[in-house]
């Protein structure tokens, strides 16, 4: 078993957590609809806030939670903490860090674990979100991450809320100090129910301006028939000296200045003051909070685009009706081509029909069968009490055949053919991932005998994929699960230090594994089949990120991508980058693709064809790890570099070695000469960073100015939302 690790700040992580008042033997009933939600949105039969104290671990709130060892060392949030993102334990008891686990092996049987740390405002971890079964999942997928991490933004607002609570209750500091900014509305009052400070948020929600306090009762903000009623409380508390015992709502409906109604949570406090009470309300919208819960829980088990049933929904149908138990039969379907109606007529066209496929599957099934989207052009039918295969494939011919009648859209008639896998429970699988993934292995040999076939499941088949390469299965797994993302290393100015962009750098969060660099899957990645796809994902996903960048704050953000061999053999990139930088509206000189001499000499004349296109276009093409091989000066010459990257060993020699330190220095006089721009890699040190400043090198990038990182940590280091930050 594998401890969880201490902070190196630990004490002030300790006092952060203190400044909440919380304990084992007191829960936060705020949080309470969190875990509920959590709960019923994943399915799981435990969801819980567990906050990490020094030696042990207590729940701020919990539902489905027994009798559990509650020590720091065994527990699963203790190891979440120490994440920036999700950390989620598929299987425990296959995971190195939890199978010996005495909440595995013991009593709890704890198998399935995700869960999102909490931050206190200065990003000090206090706790996690998480939910937990006794049972394993691999299918809790990207969009599962994202929604629990929304849930744990709800958690933190509440934590913030009894932060306040206990900040008021312990001392009164000036109202500027502790609510002056804070995103919460704070309004205080006094018996008379004169407003006496409120900050923007309180102002901003109720629809006035900030100086519109001095005018303004507190019962004001509320609509007429509640009026009585509040001021009878607060006379209530007058005559008490003391909120004590005092029955006072959660939720308040407000009145805006414009006389709209809205929602909104309530705390109040109070405290004696020269002889009379104060108050003080502490309020938040509900509005929004309440679309998004309601949001949440639509993504949870609706595709949107075609209001079919999604992934989840589909998953966890699927072993309801085993658990049951009782017969059932899944048939997986893919349009056959579909990639070329998208390119042919557009993703608008293609949507259309998309949600036409699903209107003909929908018309096909009875009430008791489920009809979902499993993902991009991917349907699946879940048919209940179906248990005989000749049933099943009348069927798929079905389906099929429906597929295949013309579509009209927008006066366009299109045609388009599907590929179906199908497989039978009880007779061909128990559980439902053993299901799906045999109508999977059909669906696959269906599509590779043809188009518009169909296939039956044969144990055949489950043979056939256990022979493929483990890691080669593993990879495709990894793109159809969304499990690749990406990292972000800062680039900076050497004169002024401020970031001028970042290289986009590719992490896989494997479930069993956890996160892994490009050092552990990217040579079976770039020798497979998958190379050209990821790598589309990649330039795909870094300008969607560095377009919202560009308008968020950062107006001349740069990204760098880096290409692959793969990517020249397949279909035209240079095509695809124009239409990745259109789609994103990011101009071309916002985007830097980096090449290494491997790439270049592999397709020598295709390649500077293409960036040839592309550097007409106004695409930046630098050149990676310059210096490492052999050719690397004659290919100045020929190839439309915009800028060159000193490879890191360099770096790391030029303060010890002469050698070394005379290369960095040619190739910066060098690169001046062919007017390029010159990137370091791998600074480190302040001293590396001073000589590389003298000697006039443009740019550098290491972990002297950050390391790679996730994207809601690159956003703190950008300051999106204001200038661009200096790093040194």
């Amino acid at each position: 078993m594998k401890c969880p690790a201490k902070f190196p700040n630990e004490s002030a992580r300790l006092n952060a957590l203190a400044d909440y008042g919380l304990d084992q033997e007191q829960m936060l009933q705020s949080l309470d609809p969190v875990v509920r939600i959590a709960s019923r949105m994943f399915d799981m039969p435990v969801a819980a806030v567990n906050m990490i104290g020094s030696d042990h671990v207590f729940f701020a709130a919990s539902v489905g939670v027994g009798e559990v060892d509650m020590r720091r060392d065994v527990s699963f949030c203790a190891h979440a903490i120490t994440q920036s993102d999700v950390m989620v334990v598929p299987d425990a008891t296959l995971d190195e860090r939890f199978h010996d686990n005495p909440l595995v092996v013991g009593e709890a049987n704890l198998r399935f674990y995700a869960g999102v740390p909490l931050l206190s405002p200065d990003g000090l971890a206090l706790g996690a979100l998480c939910v937990i079964d006794d049972r394993p999942h691999s299918d809790f997928s990207q969009e599962d991450r994202q929604r629990l991490w929304e849930l744990a933004k709800m958690a933190a607002d509440r934590l913030e809320l009894r932060r306040i609570e206990v900040s008021t209750e312990r001392s009164r500091p000036p109202f500027h100090e502790y609510a002056g900014s804070s995103s919460s509305a704070v309004i205080w009052f006094d018996e008379q129910l004169q407003i006496i400070e409120w900050n923007n948020a309180a102002a901003e929600v109720s629809g006035y301006k900030l100086e519109d306090k001095n005018a303004l009762q507190f019962d004001l903000l509320l609509p007429e028939r509640d009026r009585a009623h509040f001021r009878a409380l607060i006379t209530q508390a007058i005559d008490a000296y003391s909120l004590d015992q005092i029955n006072i709502p959660t939720e308040v409906t407000g009145l805006r200045k414009d006389g709209s109604e809205f929602r909104f949570s309530f705390a109040l406090f109070g405290w004696r003051d020269g002889g009379h009470m104060k108050f003080e309300a502490v309020l938040k919208d509900l509005s929004a909070q309440q679309r998004e819960e309601e949001a949440l829980r639509q993504q949870a088990n609706i595709d949107g685009l075609t209001g079919l049933a999604n992934r989840g929904k589909f998953y966890r149908s699927v072993e309801e009706i085993l658990i049951s138990p009782a017969p059932a039969t899944v048939l997986m379907i893919d349009l056959d081509g579909f990639k070329d109606v998208n390119d042919t007529l557009g993703h608008t066209l293609g949507d259309a029909i998309l949600c036409e496929v699903a209107n003909r599957l929908s018309q096909l099934v009875s009430s008791e069968d489920l009809v979902a989207r499993i993902g991009g052009d991917e349907f699946a039918i879940l048919l209940a009490n179906v248990t005989d295969a000749a049933t099943a494939m009348h069927v798929a011919d079905a389906v099929l055949a429906a597929i295949a009648q013309p579509i009209n859209v927008d006066g366009n008639e299109v045609r388009v053919a599907a590929s179906c896998g199908v497989a039978l429970a009880p007779t061909q699988a128990q559980e439902a991932l053993e299901l799906v993934g045999n109508a999977d292995l059909a669906l696959f040999k269906a599509k590779s005998n043809g188009r518009g076939r169909v296939f039956l499941f044969v144990p055949a088949l489950r043979m056939e994929a256990m022979a493929r390469r483990l890691y080669g299965l593993e990879l495709h797994r990894a793109v159809d699960k969304g499990e690749f993302l990406l990292f972000y290393q800062p680039q900076i100015n050497m004169a002024d230090g401020t970031i001028t962009g970042a290289e986009a750098l590719i992490r896989w969060l494997h479930p069993e594994r956890g996160l892994l660099t490009p050092a552990a899957f990217l040579p079976a990645l770039e020798g497979g089949p998958l190379a050209a796809t990821v790598g589309s994902w990649i330039l795909d996903e870094a300008c969607a990120q560095a377009a919202y960048w560009r308008r968020s704050g950062a107006p001349e953000f740069r990204i760098g991508v880096n290409l692959c061999s793969a990517q020249f053999r397949v279909g035209d990139l240079a095509a695809e980058v124009m239409e990745t930088l259109a789609r994103h509206g990011l101009p071309a000189e916002a985007l830097e693709l980096e090449v290494t001499e491997n790439i270049v000499l592999d397709n020598d004349d295709i390649v500077l064809e293409i960036l040839q296109r592309l550097h007409q276009q106004g695409v930046g093409i630098a050149f990676d790890d310059f210096g490492t091989g052999y050719a690397s000066l004659s290919l100045l010459k020929t190839y439309p570099l915009s800028r060159i990257k000193i490879d890191q060993s360099f770096v790391r020699g030029i303060l010890t070695s002469k050698r070394d330190a005379s290369v960095v220095r040619a190739i910066i006089d060098m690169a001046r000469n062919f007017d390029l721009e010159v990137i370091a890699e791998g600074i480190e040190t302040q001293a590396e960073y001073n000589y590389l400043r003298r000697e006039q090198c443009d740019e550098g990038q290491g972990y002297l100015f950050g390391a790679p990182m996730p994207v809601s940590q690159f956003e703190l280091l950008l300051g999106i939302g204001s200038s661009l930050k200096a790093i040194a």
